[in-house]
């Protein structure tokens, strides 16, 4: 007989009462992937065919471009494959796959940021000695230990939440997070809270707070500098700005969201801030980095135009 407090499966309960819109819904999630897929990879490979790009600053959105499509690809697909089913079960190995892959994602979103706050608080701060600084070897170092970090801290937490006996199988939510899951364990879950306390002050507050730190020195230097270097300098630090701005919003809303019960709040506000860290960023972030750094608006325009030429010929 199957062991009660090892589910073999999952149900998302959040599906329920939206049965005569799931096609609607549909259409727009094949929209929103495609749209994901098409605008990052463009940017990826505008800078990986101009040598003129590789430089530390279009490298590492290039990190970040592609950390969109790492953690759009495990919730997309499966998404558009629950709108169109009826019992929207998923597996205990595909739902703690799902979890590792999504939160991988939104920890490393943070780690590659405050890696380009630092690139451009060098470019800004210590321009002279930016490429002494700014190695190939310290650009490696740096994505490297962005990402390596991420895994770590995802992977403890989701070991320490694979051995917890549950007592239930429903997840309130479109996708498996780990609280939805801790919650439903039948024993103390000290461990996990307080690894999580650890992983997100060290995932998301303390990067929040080093890339605040660096645009309070990188607004110092450009106050004593000329009109002229403070607009390269805000047309360099405005597409990070505003990323940084718009995901520490989606990441402090889905963190709070957390910490509610199971119907405390609407569904649809549920569904909302559950899913606005993981689509907005990929959707916006190549806008952003596309349509304000000159070098890769140049690139994409060029494409765009041999595009149509080849298309016509």
């Amino acid at each position: 007989m199957e062991n009660k407090t090892v589910p073999s499966y999952f149900y998302f309960t959040l599906f329920k009462g939206y049965e005569n819109v799931r096609i609607l819904y549909f259409l727009l999630t094949i929209t929103a992937y495609s749209c994901i897929i098409l605008f990052n990879v463009s940017i990826i490979l505008a800078v990986f065919k101009d040598k003129s790009l590789h430089e530390p600053m279009y490298l590492f959105v290039c990190c970040l471009l592609f950390n969109s499509l790492y953690g759009s690809s495990v919730l997309f697909p499966r998404l558009s494959a629950d709108l169109l089913s009826t019992t929207h079960a998923i597996s205990r190995p595909a739902c703690f796959t799902q979890i590792f892959v999504i939160y991988t994602y939104a920890v490393s979103e943070f780690t590659v940021l405050s890696v380009m706050a630092y690139d451009r608080y060098v470019a800004i701060c210590d321009p002279l000695q930016y490429h002494n600084i700014m190695t190939q070897r310290k650009i490696v170092v740096l994505v490297l230990s962005a990402f390596s970090w991420s895994i770590f801290c995802v992977a403890v937490g989701v070991y320490l939440s694979v051995r917890l006996p549950l007592c239930g199988n429903q997840i309130p939510q479109l996708y498996c997070s780990n609280w939805s899951v801790v919650r439903l364990s039948c024993v103390s879950t000290v461990i996990n809270n307080i690894w999580g306390f650890f992983v997100t002050v060290t995932t998301v507050f303390l990067p929040a707070g080093f890339i605040l730190f660096t645009y309070m020195r990188i607004i110092l230097v450009c106050r004593k500098s000329t009109a002229e270097f403070r607009g390269k300098a805000l047309q360099t630090c405005l597409p990070h700005i505003i990323n940084f701005v718009t995901y520490s919003i989606a990441i402090f809303s889905d963190i709070a969201l957390s910490r509610y019960e199971p119907g405390q709040i609407l569904n649809a506000i549920v569904l909302i801030i559950s899913l606005e860290f993981i689509v907005i960023p990929p959707i916006l972030n190549p806008l952003i980095y596309g349509l304000n750094l000159p070098g890769i608006r140049r690139k994409i325009g060029s494409m765009t135009i041999s595009l149509k030429v080849a298309l016509s010929s």
